[in-house]
């Protein structure tokens, strides 16, 4: 037994002794590798913070709409019979895009033809019978001038018989002149009178013919009146009528593009129908684009009260960034302010005008509105790509001479470009990270390359 137990310990012992080997065999394995290299600093790109006048730059949104935009829009009630135009194409002032079925409408008209055509028989025909009632006054006239001569020359006649009488009845009651010649006298008296009488019936006679004669030439003018009137309102009705057939054929007002057909042929379209289609000069094309009431101030208030108001605004040059983000290559001017602020948004609606002689763009379309609105002398720049915005806070790298990095706050003014102005913060020459901001750290010691901006 104890012998055994000695066994056991020699064996213990010599188990120590061989991790204590291992041990050391390991530390001294350790000892014969070389140190690690210190990890290479992150190479980042640096600009200089610049001091130079500025241009400020706004930019709104925007969209495109033709300079003018005509509704085309049935004016007559009737069955679309052709389309005579290729959508989207360019149409000249004049051009016939749409026909609507025009039979009804020429029947109207020589409807309307045929009663002008009666009515001016009518009108002819009164006419005719004022020519022939004129005449006959102009007859009776005559007749009556001369009745009232003969009547006049019967009473002279009566006259002398009268005294003719009053001579023989003296003389022969004296019985100078004979009884025959008294009776002679009184006899001559009596026919006078009876031919005085005739010719006064005569006179009576044609004064009622040139009555009549005159009652029948205002018969005939109250007809020659109603002939015009109704002649009149029969033209008119044809004027209409042809209005109508005119407006069958549907034709474009000015040279533009045309848009796409709102109706298909064999539909019903009235004056209570959508237009069948718009037509849109595009060159050049408005885009309108809205100021906050308070930019519109700053941009005018130095003009308020003064006739150069408007010139506030009309220097401006427009630059118009598309969808896409390009740059449209063609300049643009101001064109116009709308009269009144929205009161529902506190904006004011703006208007700018671009060439487009390619009619490349189209009505609708969305972009930025950019305009320098004013200079900014002395201002300290950086790429706006080197600010860093959190929650509302705005820092930058800055990288000290010792290449460690550290970030400081900053005050933001406004963008130029791809360029933001700093307010404070910085000083003019310090060089900043422009790219890589996001990996490095503050005591970060990095690499600086020059950055140059795409």
């Amino acid at each position: 037994m104890t012998k055994i137990l000695k066994n056991r310990k020699v064996s213990i012992s010599l188990a120590l002794i061989a991790v204590a080997a291992v041990a050391v065999v390991l530390s001294l394995a350790r000892s014969s590798k070389p140190a690690q290299a210190a990890p290479p600093a992150l190479e980042v790109g640096v600009v200089q913070v610049e001091q130079k006048n500025v241009p400020i730059y706004s930019e709104w949104i925007g969209t495109t709409e033709g300079m003018v935009n005509a509704e085309l829009k049935a004016q007559v009630t009737g069955y679309l019979l052709r389309q005579d135009y290729k959508e989207g194409s360019f149409v000249k002032k004049g051009q016939l895009l749409f026909e609507i079925d025009p039979r009804p409408f020429q029947a109207a008209l020589d409807q309307a033809n045929g009663q002008v055509a009666q009515y001016q028989g009518q009108l002819e025909q009164a006419s005719s019978q004022i020519t022939q009632a004129e005449a006959q006054l102009a007859q009776t006239n005559s007749q009556l001038l001369q009745a009232q001569a003969r009547l006049e020359q019967a009473r002279a006649n009566q006259v002398k018989a009268e005294l003719d009488v009053k001579k023989y009845q003296p003389l022969a009651e004296q019985k100078a002149v004979t009884q025959q010649d008294l009776d002679n006298a009184l006899q001559a008296n009596t026919a006078a009178k009876a031919q005085v009488d005739a010719e006064k019936a005569g006179v009576e006679a044609a004064r009622a013919q040139m009555a009549h004669a005159s009652a029948e030439i205002k018969t005939a003018h109250a007809g020659v009146a109603t002939a015009k009137g109704q002649l009149e309102n029969a033209r008119a009705a044809a004027k209409t009528a042809a209005l109508n057939l005119s407006f069958t054929k549907i034709v474009s007002p000015i040279d533009g593009i045309a848009g796409m057909a709102q109706a298909q042929v064999g539909d019903l379209v009235s004056t209570t129908s959508n237009p069948l289609t718009t037509v849109s000069t595009l060159d050049p094309i408005k885009v309108y684009f809205t100021l906050s009431e308070q930019d519109y101030l700053r941009y005018t208030k130095p003009f308020l009260g003064s006739a150069e108001q408007s010139g506030s605004l009309d220097h401006l040059e427009l630059e118009l960034i598309l969808a896409d983000g390009t740059t449209y290559p063609e300049k643009g001017t101001f064109y116009f302010a709308d009269r009144q602020v929205d009161p529902k948004t506190g904006a004011i609606r703006m208007a700018g005008v671009f060439p487009n002689p390619n009619n490349g763009l189209r009505p609708g379309q969305f972009g930025r509105v950019r305009a320098v609105t004013s200079t900014q002398e002395d201002a300290l720049m950086v790429p706006q790509r080197a600010v860093s915005e959190l929650q509302g806070t705005y820092q930058v790298a800055v990288v000290g001479e010792d290449n460690k990095v550290s970030f400081r706050v900053v005050k933001v003014g406004e963008k130029s470009g791809s360029m933001w102005v700093i307010t404070e913060g910085l000083k003019p020459g310090e060089t900043i990270v422009a790219e890589g901001t996001i990996k490095v750290r503050p005591g970060m010691v990095v690499k600086p390359t020059p950055f140059t901006a795409e």
